[in-house]
């Protein structure tokens, strides 16, 4: 078993900048792939970013590329999804999840493990 829980989410202006933490805590951090989805009112999971278990490869979703940076520290079992020049539709719960193997996967039921999701609300 793999706990998850993010922290970091907020109410901010459009442009400005958050940090989202997942910090995991049970079997080996090193051992999963670690990903980040959102989901907002009425619309499905999107795929948001993932990092391979090293941290070396990350995978972004077409609407965030360019402005989040995902990134890990196995040493802290912390995974961060970096969030910059926010934007209204980026506004959704954002979860952290974990799935074994290597692949990098965009499909939210390739993920095991699931944290309880962080709000994040940008206004313009």
């Amino acid at each position: 078993q793999v706990q998850l829980v993010e922290s970091g989410g907020g109410l901010v202006q459009a442009g400005a900048s958050l940090r989202l933490s997942c910090v995991a805590s049970g079997r080996t951090f090193s051992a999963y792939v670690m990903g980040w989805f959102r989901q907002a009112p009425g619309k499905e999971r999107e795929f948001v970013a993932a990092v391979s278990r090293s941290g070396e490869t990350p995978r972004y979703g077409a609407s965030v590329k360019g402005r989040f940076t995902i990134s890990r520290d196995n040493a802290k079992n912390t995974t961060y999804l970096q969030m910059n020049n926010l934007k209204p539709e980026d506004t959704a719960v954002y979860y952290c999840a974990a799935k074994g193997g290597f692949a990098l996967e965009d499909d939210s039921n390739m993920y095991t493990y699931w944290g309880q999701g962080t709000q994040v609300t940008a206004t313009s």
